[in-house]
């Protein structure tokens, strides 16, 4: 599996990094104005000190990382807990940071009784927002003694303007520790109209291996994508801590990719296999859509887990992609297909759970075929269907939230030859100013498919006649007229729908119209909405739903 690295943002941030100061030195300066009263040179705090040896302010601010950064710190509990004075990467593992946050992160709680007074002490001088932004950021940006990994301009117009975050409501709950633990990235800043996709190592330290049963992705409406990955063998030598643009993946495993916040709950008696101390690759690319406002971006994992044993069958993911493909700028169709010939001993059968493809933004269609044994096919997935579904009446495309299929009720068998197996085809219209390739960014393009199986059904007490039944009961046959809209749109519904919640949203997520109603046809003023892309969502009272996007046009 090969992912490209971003080599533009790499260019950026080399000019950037040219001229601007290290962050490095930034922070070792705030440290100076706020800390340094009690961790100076002479006789400081804890034996800590915060001022540093050196001719230079970036000699002392050299010397003053090598005191920090992987030590352990005097406090008892502290050190007991794993934790160091900086942790690269790990704001939560770091008690400097533990010490200063007073509420900045919001999952991270000092015990004052066992890890000490904050920093800096009552009565003192505090640290501001951005200052704590600041040491927060140089954390999981690795704690890099050179370079500039981030913009203080771009985090000082966030908290002192405003701006737009993931999570407006505050983070996620985490499971309970009887049940499982909760993984966070983030937060990162982005820039009005830009975009940025982050990697990032986690180190898990389990008690003992354990079973994953149940893995509740959450991230913002502007995510592109949230993808879990496992280091395997040596793959994780030389990775640097905290954030990174290069995946740098030599030996890697896929876990889960997910492009909504889905909560994927395994079959019974199925379960994904990690060891204690599981090193995962977290990967997170999220767009800012507004052109006026700072983003802050973050995705949280919340993991439920089970003793090691407990499932019958292991669950396994596959990420097959189809990086040979070109879609030149000329707005005729382009139609990719890739025949999947696995590494599998002939006669070989595994039995699917999920299914998804995933394309960009000039993307319009996705399909997979079960391919039998004397060369006909069986179309078996549709993007433009609900639920991946084929043959539904209204087809319509979402690159954004291409759905998954699910056989939850009964397993797909798949036979793997030379001879059988599936093929998947994309289609793209590319009628933007570039020719493009396989590619991470959103003005790149992808060919990608995500299966998810288990390798032997015994034990399962699960059918395996490829039996559809999707986890969310999808309302169909929904029409939108006109769209775009100009002043007032129609949704019309199925007869006999029954009564229905219509919410309407921006594309932050926040709330901006919600209306309750029993008619089978509705509409919906445009009021004081501004021109932009909105997204609707259809509950009806038997739990079917439905979403999808609604334009707002020009008056």
């Amino acid at each position: 599996m090969k992912i490209l690295s971003t080599l533009f943002a790499f260019i950026l941030l080399a000019n950037f990094q040219l001229n601007a100061q290290s962050t490095n030195v930034r922070v070792y300066q705030m440290m100076q104005e706020k800390c340094a009263s009690c961790h100076a040179s002479i006789n400081p705090e804890a034996g800590l000190d915060l001022y540093g040896t050196g001719a230079t302010e970036t000699l002392r601010a050299q010397s003053v990382r090598n005191a920090i950064v992987n030590q352990a710190p005097e406090n008892a509990v502290a050190a007991a807990a794993g934790y160091k004075l900086v942790a690269p990467g790990r704001v939560d593992q770091s008690h400097l940071f533990r010490k200063i946050n007073a509420g900045l992160e919001s999952t991270i709680d000092l015990d004052e009784t066992q890890e000490g007074t904050p920093c800096p002490k009552p009565g003192s001088e505090a640290l501001t927002n951005t200052e704590k932004e600041m040491f927060r950021q140089w954390i999981l940006h690795g704690a890099k003694s050179t370079g500039t990994q981030v913009s203080e301009d771009l985090i000082a117009d966030y908290y002192t303007n405003g701006g737009i975050e993931a999570f407006p409501d505050g983070a996620p709950d985490a499971p309970s520790a009887a049940e499982g633990f909760q993984v966070k990235m983030g937060p990162f800043f982005i820039e009005p109209g830009g975009e940025i996709e982050y990697f990032q190592k986690w180190q898990l330290d389990l008690e003992a291996d354990k079973e994953v049963y149940r893995l509740d992705s959450k991230i913002g409406t502007y995510s592109h994508h949230f993808l879990i990955y496992n280091f395997e063998g040596n793959g994780a030598n030389g990775i640097p801590d905290g954030y990174r643009l290069n995946p740098n993946h030599t030996n890697v495993s896929l876990i889960a990719a997910v492009q909504e916040p889905t909560d994927l709950r395994l079959p019974n008696n199925t379960a994904w296999k990690w060891d204690n101390d599981l090193l995962l690759d977290l990967n997170a690319h999220y767009i800012n859509y507004d052109a006026a406002n700072v983003y802050k971006a973050e995705a949280y994992m919340n993991v439920y887990t089970q003793d090691d044993g407990t499932a019958v069958q292991e669950m396994k993911t596959e990420l097959i992609v189809n990086a040979d493909i070109y879609i030149p700028n000329d707005g005729d169709l382009v139609v990719e297909t890739e025949t999947v010939n696995p590494n599998y001993p002939a006669g070989t059968e595994i039995h699917l759970w999920s299914m998804t493809g995933h394309t960009h933004k000039y993307g319009t269609s996705y399909k997979v075929w079960d391919r039998e044994a004397g060369g006909t096919e069986e179309l078996m997935y549709d993007g433009s269907c609900p639920n991946g579904i084929p043959g539904c009446n209204s087809p319509f495309y979402d690159y954004q939230h291409i759905p998954t299929m699910y056989f939850d009720d009964a397993l797909y068998p798949l036979e793997l030859t030379s001879s059988t197996g599936f093929r998947h085809e994309a289609r793209y219209v590319n009628d933007g100013p570039n020719t493009v390739w396989f590619g991470p960014t959103s003005d790149d393009e992808m060919m990608v498919m995500i299966i998810m199986y288990v390798e032997d059904t015994t034990g399962l007490n699960m059918a395996t006649t490829g039996v559809f039944t999707p986890q969310s009961p999808t309302l169909e046959d929904v029409k939108v007229a006109p769209n775009p809209m100009t002043n007032k749109t129609f949704f019309t519904l199925p007869q006999n729908t029954g009564a229905i919640e219509f919410t309407l949203t921006d594309i932050a997520g926040r709330q901006v119209q919600f209306l309750q109603t029993n008619e089978a046809r509705f509409s919906v003023e445009r009021g004081d909405l501004q021109k932009g892309v909105y997204l609707y969502r259809i509950v009806a009272e038997d739990g079917r739903a439905t979403q999808g996007k609604l334009i707002v046009g020009e008056f």
